[in-house]
């Protein structure tokens, strides 16, 4: 029988940071559409690629951050560096809600996405540091609260885009809650507790000698791709499906929502139970079935047309069912990948390896992204959809191939 899981104070302060961090980074793509209305880059006329360009100079701030985050996080430790990366966060989504236009939501999106990329690269392992015994549980369970964020962001602006209300409004709550966010690292747990807040203050040499022995590693950059065709099929999914219910299936803004809000839900309960069942010994399993499973999904869903169904209802219910189902599957593309590789190189510093990690799928989620956008105005977004089953097979390879290409001694 497993272990009864324990929760303190960090670990809700961790998880409200997921579900913020999700509600910021869903809440430009949920109102993509209105605001490209809005400012002039209108999604059904060839704007699809200056939407996509949004993401991918966000995911650069990501990246630079990331690249940073190793030395910032052992100077301030983790739960500053956390803190402050939700006041940076906050900051950049509220500036993009008082934007007038679109060429200054690249500049607020920068800032936004170096909040975001200090958050990716601490989140993990602060949740690590406060589990040390059972990593592979707590964090899948905290990367499920992504999904969390993703359903109410999904949901509440679907319904107050729906009834009139301006995407301005809703970025302006995202942005207020970032800072909430933020606020909960800096109240500090009894001392009761021991949270581990990085006893020693990590040298810029140390860090340089981990990030040098990482690199050295060719285990580590057969992980990196599969990070990054990973997190690409993962977010090119969640960040396309609205606009792509909207302008293929002519559906609401609340419908749109929903649709992402049923791969948040799939999400939610794939990781969620990875994270009660999931042992270490069967993480690549669930990693190459979850791939295999996905891609079928997603020709069904670039196949069907409006004219196949008896009725609109008809149709909506198919869609919901599929993008759940799509949601479960992609749900450890990321995380579970994560808890493998680091368990996969325990000779090297596991907080880098997750920071790095992360360094390789935000690229992915940036670049995935802004193609998806250049296909989809050439191709229209059902075709640029096969982009995810391609991804998905590199994916699966590299997972498949990479004990047979580095195998390990008394494995």
């Amino acid at each position: 029988m497993r272990e009864k899981l324990h929760f303190g104070r960090y670990d809700y302060a961790g998880y409200f940071s997921f579900i913020v961090y999700a509600m910021s980074s869903l809440s430009i793509p949920l109102v993509l559409v209105a605001m490209g209305k809005s400012l002039n880059f209108p999604l059904d006329d060839g704007g699809m690629a200056a939407g996509g360009l949004l993401h991918l100079f966000r995911s650069i701030a990501l990246v630079v951050a990331l690249l940073f985050c190793g030395m910032i996080g052992g100077r301030l430790g983790k739960r500053k560096t956390m803190g402050m990366a939700m006041f940076f966060m906050g900051c950049g989504i509220l500036l993009c809600s008082l934007s007038p236009v679109y060429f200054l939501l690249i500049p607020f999106l920068l800032i936004a996405g170096f909040g975001e990329g200090l958050c990716e690269g601490m989140a993990t392992p602060f949740v690590q540091d406060l589990h040390t015994d059972a990593p592979e549980r707590y964090v899948n369970i905290a990367h499920s609260m992504w999904s969390v964020g993703i359903f109410l962001c999904v949901i509440l602006s679907g319904v107050l885009l729906t009834r009139g209300v301006s995407w301005r409004l809703i970025l302006l709550v995202c942005g207020f809650l970032g800072l909430l966010s933020g606020l909960s690292f800096f109240w500090k747990e009894n001392p009761a507790k021991k949270y581990p807040e990085t006893a020693h203050k990590d040298d810029p040499a140390d860090i340089w000698r981990y990030s040098i022995a990482i690199a050295r590693s060719g285990r580590f950059w057969v992980f990196c791709l599969g990070m990054v065709m990973g997190a690409g099929a993962e977010y090119c999914l969640t960040f396309w499906a609205a606009a792509y219910l909207q302008l293929t299936f002519q559906a609401s803004a609340w419908l749109a929502g929903a649709g992402t809000a049923a791969i948040a839900a799939g999400m939610f309960l794939g990781r969620v139970g990875f994270g009660f069942f999931a042992k270490k010994e069967y993480l690549k399993h669930i990693l190459l079935i979850c791939s295999a499973a996905m891609i079928p999904l997603i020709f069904l869903l670039a196949y069907l047309t409006p004219e196949m169904f008896p009725s609109p209802n008809w149709m909506f219910v198919s869609l919901i069912l599929i993008l759940f189902f799509s949601g479960v599957t992609v749900a450890p593309f990321w995380p579970t990948l994560q808890v493998y590789g680091v368990g996969q190189l325990p000779e090297l510093d596991s907080t880098m390896l997750y920071i790095y990690f992360s360094a390789m799928g935000v690229p992915g989620c940036g670049f995935f992204t802004w193609i998806m956008g250049v296909l989809g105005d050439n191709f229209g977004l059902r075709g640029a959809f096969m982009l995810l089953p391609a991804s998905l097979v590199i994916y699966a390879l590299t997972i498949f191939a990479e004990g047979w290409l580095f195998p390990r001694k008394n494995r």
